[in-house]
């Protein structure tokens, strides 16, 4: 076998490996940023292609995982903000048009996926990747590119948020009632 094709060979099999580890939680954690576990099986399938475009970079890197996380993060960032046109677009459309809505009895899970959706996606971003995926402030920090201060700010401003939105008690829960 040619050296070459040896090197792909093995970059092939490293990236296969790094794949089956970490599609799921990359799926997961795409889920929890847009809340459509459909779309988020999509989203994480596009990062792990744009992560094999650029695995010799990646398979060097220090923390190989955080850079997927942020390749994640910054396409759930452009998929919600062409969400938000889209959205904007159809408002438009239909204003003319009232409806009611009944508010129907919902899940906690569901009231917890509507209160992340209401907040910034940093803010969410990092109350997601320390208390839903359980990540360290330092891990949350790589896989965003932000500091650790940030980190912690974000992730205090925002569980902050969903307290008034949803209570102090499913706020406890959904921390888990530790921090790291």
């Amino acid at each position: 076998m040619a050296p070459v094709q040896e090197i792909h060979d093995n970059a092939s099999l490293e990236f296969h490996a790094f794949f089956e580890r970490h599609h799921a939680e990359l799926s997961r954690l795409a889920c929890m940023l847009i809340g459509e576990p459909d779309d988020a099986d999509d989203l994480a399938a596009d990062a792990l292609v744009a992560v094999w475009h650029r695995w010799d970079r990646v398979r060097r890197a220090d923390h190989p995982l955080a850079y997927a996380r942020g390749i994640v993060a910054n396409m759930a960032r452009t998929r919600i903000r062409a969400a938000v046109r889209e959205r904007r677009r159809v408002v438009l459309f239909w204003s003319n048009r009232s409806e009611e809505a009944d508010a129907p009895d919902v899940a906690a899970a569901l009231d917890v996926r509507r209160a992340l959706a209401r907040l910034p996606f940093r803010k969410r971003a990092c109350v997601v990747l320390r208390h839903a995926l359980d990540l360290s402030e330092k891990d949350t920090a790589l896989a965003l590119g932000i500091s650790v201060g940030t980190v912690k700010s974000q992730t205090s401003k925002g569980m902050a948020e969903l307290q008034k939105l949803l209570g102090p008690r499913a706020v406890g829960e959904l921390a888990g009632g530790r921090s790291r």
